[in-house]
């Protein structure tokens, strides 16, 4: 499935204080130099607060772990987890449709939600409240057929009490969570066949249920006060510095200038010769670098910061030329030599086009 970003973004995100309090906790779950290890209860963090990730969301989760944006992307796109789009201000019903719960009746559910919310998945209902999709395996085949909202499981469903959940939450109403037939967790329909000693000693409700009624918050949107700030074995430990994440980069920038002078270490001439710039574009303009297949607008700026805006700068580019280029690219390391922006360049510098600068061309790249 392709996935992409949703065409109408807001044109911010910030989390709320006490999110960002709770954001800056779990970085410090990870060493120092990896924080970008956070990512992905970072973003899922964000989503639970908007209800969907937005891209504002996405590149303020990568800024705060000093990440290019396009790897905070990667990560959003390839984890269905992420709502790429809005969803339902109420709740999102994900519906699996695998193996187990297909046997079991989840086509029924979905003709409820084609019926109740909308015709197509990913569809808000007319009020806008709830939306649904349809998902592979989510790992509770001895309860099918079952449907998730929001962090919450609803288990052996039918068609009648789906509807029935539907009808609860557009009234206000959290319907508790879990099995919906009377059963404890997962145990035989016919009741307990071993543990059998255990059974006098249960609380009402196993423990994933419990936790849900006891937090309260089943399907409210997350707002950082639910859960402790620090990891238990963080607890007195490091701080994050979010502000000085963001300066990190500027030491190495000046560091890099005595790369213009002549080598005389190994280690010097590893980093390559600094191509000829340019302070400004030529009279004509500067080309759409765009055009060259791997850069983004947030490369092509970069690139003109160095003083590369033409094609047959980039065209006549050595190999040493290349490996200075690659290893000045904060970010994006190694891009120059990946995608071959040099034999792209000739080709652009002398009038011609490439498969993927024809695409630019025709609006086919966004």
């Amino acid at each position: 499935m392709l996935r992409r970003l949703h065409p109408d973004q807001p044109e911010s995100f910030a989390f709320t204080a006490a999110n960002q309090a709770w954001a800056e906790a779990q970085v410090t779950k990870y060493p120092e130099g990896r924080e970008a290890s956070a990512i992905i209860p970072l973003l899922w963090r964000a989503q639970e607060q908007v209800g969907w990730l937005t891209k504002p969301a996405i590149e303020a989760v990568a800024d705060m772990l000093g990440m290019a944006h396009i790897r905070a992307l990667e990560v959003a796109t390839f984890y269905f987890m992420f709502q790429l789009q809005p969803v339902g201000s109420v709740a999102h019903f994900q519906i699996c449709g695998t193996l187990s719960c297909m046997i079991m009746g989840a086509e029924d559910l979905i003709a409820v939600a084609k019926e109740k919310i909308a015709p197509n998945p990913h569809e808000l209902s007319p009020d806008g409240r709830f939306s649904w999709e349809e998902v592979e395996c989510l790992g509770s085949c001895a309860n099918a057929p079952m449907a998730q909202a929001g962090k919450d499981y609803y288990e052996d469903l039918t068609s009648e009490r789906f509807g029935e959940i539907i009808d609860e939450m557009a009234a206000g109403e959290v319907p508790v969570p879990g099995p919906q037939n009377g059963r404890y967790g997962a145990e035989p329909m016919s009741g307990l066949t071993s543990l059998t000693a255990y059974e006098s000693g249960r609380t009402q409700y196993n423990a994933s249920v419990a936790l849900a009624v006891g937090l309260g918050d089943t399907i409210k949107r997350i707002d950082g006060t639910e859960v402790p700030l620090t990891a238990p074995w963080a607890a007195g430990g490091r701080k994050v510095h979010v502000t000085a994440k963001k300066a990190a980069p500027k030491p190495k920038v000046a560091a890099a200038k005595p790369a213009a002078k002549p080598a005389t270490t190994p280690a010097a001439q590893a980093m390559g010769t600094k191509p000829q710039t340019l302070a400004a574009p030529r009279k004509t303009g500067a080309d759409d670098l765009k055009r060259i297949k791997g850069v983004g607008p947030k490369l092509e700026a970069m690139l003109h910061k160095l003083g590369f805006f033409h094609f047959d700068q980039v065209a006549k580019w050595t190999a040493s030329e290349v490996a200075w280029v690659d290893e000045n690219l904060e970010g994006f390391k190694g891009r120059v030599s990946r995608d071959g922006w040099v034999d792209q360049a000739k080709i652009l510098a002398e009038g011609g086009e490439t498969a993927f600068s024809s695409k630019v061309k025709k609006g086919g790249v966004y």
